[in-house]
């Protein structure tokens, strides 16, 4: 009962999490399928756990830090680690792979004259890269607010002792990131098994961009957070790094009929 208790008392504490885990749902359900989802909402969950309770002990794969356990009356905990964090995982992972996907892909006409979308697959390895790259830069916006927890609804739930030289983040903790984004995006990656979609009803187009809206979501959600906390230079920083990464997204976007035909073949299909 407990349990029970803690669980849905999370849920109600925070409800941002669970209206994006939502979203997840949704997206992967119509773009994986619903045991698929559901495997990689059990596995990504496991995995950032893992990671979590090992860097908390070992300092790998993030570094060292400390989770403040000042809600524990209010919200699941799982040995040490808050529920709502690993499980955050989860969509910001899928998030970032789903925007890899539609990023990298391609739309184009098949011999029948559908529109059709080609998910890019022979070069897996840049594929898993630049998605690991996505779920590191969502992090570099959250991780600086969410250490400032304190000032907004979040909570004070962890500190790095050392401190670190971005707004408080130690680099290890990025690397740490990334390297995990590796094992998410790679285990999305198997999962994925539609290599070609036919763009064709409402369904389809969900399927192909409620990822993607999903990502831009989670970061103007941070970016809101953070302008309301005051974090003036924090924002600053924010923002030029999203112009920056915005401009290359739509200058990657406006070039790339040019190296489709490498990565793609459309013209197979």
């Amino acid at each position: 009962m407990e349990f029970l208790h803690l669980f849905f008392s999370t849920v109600t504490f925070r409800p941002y999490v669970f209206l994006f885990l939502f979203v997840y749902v949704i997206a992967a359900t119509k773009h994986l399928g619903f045991l698929k989802s559901l495997i990689f909402l059990v596995l990504g969950y496991w995995v950032a756990w893992g990671s979590e309770f090992s860097s908390v002990h070992t300092g790998f794969p993030y570094g060292l830090y400390r989770y403040i356990n000042t809600t524990a009356q209010k919200e699941l905990w799982v040995m040490g680690v808050p529920f709502m964090d690993s499980l955050s995982y989860v969509f910001l992972s899928y998030a970032s792979f789903a925007t890899a996907r539609v990023m990298l892909g391609c739309f184009c006409r098949n011999r029948k004259g559908s529109l059709v979308f080609i998910r890019q697959r022979r070069f897996p390895v840049i594929f898993v890269m630049f998605g690991s790259f996505l779920f590191t830069f969502l992090d570099v916006i959250i991780d600086p607010i969410a250490l400032r927890g304190d000032r907004w609804f979040l909570g004070k739930i962890y500190e790095y002792p050392h401190g670190g030289a971005y707004f408080g983040v130690p680099i290890s903790n990025f690397v740490g990131w990334f390297a995990v984004g590796v094992v998410l995006v790679g285990i999305l990656t198997l999962l994925d098994t539609d290599d070609i979609v036919e763009v064709k009803g409402v369904g389809k187009i969900v399927s192909l961009f409620l990822g993607p809206a999903l990502y831009m979501g989670i970061l103007s959600f941070n970016l809101v957070i953070t302008a309301i906390v005051a974090e003036r230079l924090l924002l600053i920083v924010d923002m030029l790094l999203l112009t920056v990464f915005l401009l290359l997204m739509i200058l990657w976007v406006w070039n790339k009929h040019s190296i489709r035909e490498e990565f793609f073949r459309c013209d197979r299909f």
